[in-house]
């Protein structure tokens, strides 16, 4: 038996795998679970439902537009305070002692076998599974599918969804252009973060090594902590990214 007991969420969820869609959707912190060999964390249940602990609204957002585009999906099951899978192994913030301002006490001076059992049983299982999925499709577009909290260290973010990217932005900015042709959004471009090798795993790895186009969207969590809001979104996006795709292909052949 290994680390996660069979009884325990799987690590990751798999929607649409036979899907013919160019769109690949992933969610690095669509849940929030904890391995029962963590005890928890030292996190009170409370603070795991804040966005510390997993990017609120978009695993509906992403199950609801996997659905609508016939696209495939892969939503990662863990709390980003047991391993972000969306941040090098290595770097610090991959295991947080202080997440904003909130102390996880089992991260705090955690050694390397420890982030090595965490690494082996979550966070390679499910960039291995996004990794095959690429290597198996004629073609391939990433959309790493985030959220992000509307007040952070008490600074208000007035955006209500952002696109994010580093080497190749094209996509993502016919994106942000649909999006403010949609009138009444404030649309960001990589703010409130930004996507870089050392702050980022996903876009970084599998799409930009990959020579794959990529869009990275943040959606606002206010926005999409109910359902209604989620299945908005999702059929938003499920009209934008084909015809952001479309612009993109146009502009190749042109």
């Amino acid at each position: 038996m290994g680390w996660l007991h069979e009884d325990e969420a799987p690590v990751y969820e798999l929607l649409c795998e036979e899907s013919q869609s160019p769109f690949l959707l992933t969610a690095d912190h669509a849940g929030r679970g904890v391995p029962r060999a963590l005890g928890g964390l030292g996190v009170a249940p409370a603070e795991m439902d804040r966005h510390i602990a997993w990017d609120i609204g978009i695993g509906g957002v992403t199950r609801r537009l996997s659905a609508a585009l016939d696209a495939t999906a892969v939503l990662q099951n863990y709390s980003r305070l047991v391993i972000d899978c969306n941040r090098q192994p290595h770097v610090a913030s991959a295991f947080p002692a202080v997440s904003e301002a909130t102390p996880v006490p089992a991260n705090d001076g955690l050694d390397e076998a420890g982030k090595a059992v965490r690494r082996g049983a979550i966070f390679d299982p499910y960039h291995g599974a996004i990794g095959r999925l690429i290597a198996e499709r004629a073609r391939t577009v990433y959309v790493a599918m985030h959220s992000f909290t509307p007040v952070y260290l008490a600074q208000a973010r007035p955006m209500h969804v952002a696109v994010l990217y580093n080497r190749n932005p094209r996509l993502s900015k016919i994106l942000a252009t649909l999006l403010r042709a949609e009138g009444g959004l404030v649309v960001g471009e990589n703010a409130p973060y930004r996507v870089s090798d050392e702050t980022d795993y996903g876009v970084p790895v599998h799409a930009e090594r990959g020579g794959l186009d990529y869009l990275e969207i943040e959606i606002r969590q206010d926005l999409i902590a109910e359902e209604a809001g989620q299945a908005a979104w999702a059929a938003r996006l499920a009209r934008l990214l084909p015809e952001a795709l479309r612009i993109l292909d146009a502009g190749a052949k042109g």
